[in-house]
């Protein structure tokens, strides 16, 4: 899929980060301050999501791990470091899977390696009823009060509702599809880059034992839990995120 808009800062070793359902580039604009420093940071918005949301959304992971791979080539990018939060955390491990060599290290953030995303806070067929319903905006503001341990009240709450409304409705339907469909638990054995982990205590979308057959099926895994935060900690804490992600990415190989 060409014309893919993205955000890109920096200069170094190249950084991909990949949102979430509902999410789009303009998420990560304090992680692209922030790693830009010693990274080429670039934040791709999926199609039919955020400054994307004029492009026919993808109806499965696969489509959408491509669509950023695409990207990737096209910007000649062949080695990056790539992070993915909820179900961008879905599509790192299947653009992973699909070019192992090309990812150096691995952050999963707030996800884990099954779409249907058994006790998360809603069905995801509830989900899709809802939206049907309700439409994207009013979808993203009931949806994403979950992300936050502090539920609306949270300082990050306008921003991430107002990129959700961005989505179309085509998209944000189809994601919902995609991700239903996407099982990949027979990939983390495969998954042989050094990886790290990320799960707020509070998370109500990837619960526990999602996070746990992460941690317990990646070979070379590091896991971080963080106290006091839901599923949207980069916007929660984004001090002590950028501290795990950074001390993670400074490491050397032989302490994974």
């Amino acid at each position: 899929m060409s014309g893919l808009p993205y955000l890109r800062a920096g200069s170094g070793s190249v950084m991909v980060l990949v949102h979430g359902y509902l999410g789009g580039a303009a998420q990560w604009t304090n992680e692209i301050e922030a790693f830009s420093k010693d990274f080429d940071v670039v934040a791709p918005n999926l199609p039919g999501f955020g400054t994307a949301g004029h492009l026919d959304g993808c109806d499965t992971i696969t489509g959408m791990a491509l669509a950023v791979l695409e990207l990737l080539d096209q910007l000649e990018v062949a080695e990056f470091i790539l992070m993915g939060h909820s179900m961008g955390g879905m599509i790192a491990q299947e653009m992973a899977a699909i070019r192992p060599d090309s990812v150096q290290k691995l952050v999963l953030y707030g996800t884990g390696p099954l779409g249907l995303m058994p006790d998360r806070f809603e069905p995801i067929t509830v989900s899709r009823e809802r939206l049907q319903s309700d439409g994207v905006a009013k979808t993203i503001a009931r949806i994403g009060a979950t992300w936050f341990k502090a539920e609306k009240a949270a300082a990050g709450y306008p921003v991430l509702t107002e990129i959700g409304a961005q989505a179309s409705p085509q998209a944000a339907l189809a994601a919902l599809g995609a991700m239903a469909s996407w099982d990949g638990r027979k990939a983390l054995a495969g998954l042989t880059m050094p990886t790290l982990v990320i799960w707020g205590d509070s998370d109500k979308s990837y619960r526990w034992p999602q996070v746990e057959s992460l941690w317990t099926n990646i070979p070379e895994v590091q896991l971080s839990v963080v106290p006091g935060t839901a599923h949207a900690v980069h916007l929660e804490k984004p001090t002590l995120f950028h501290s795990i992600v950074s001390d993670f990415l400074q490491a050397t190989d032989a302490t994974i």
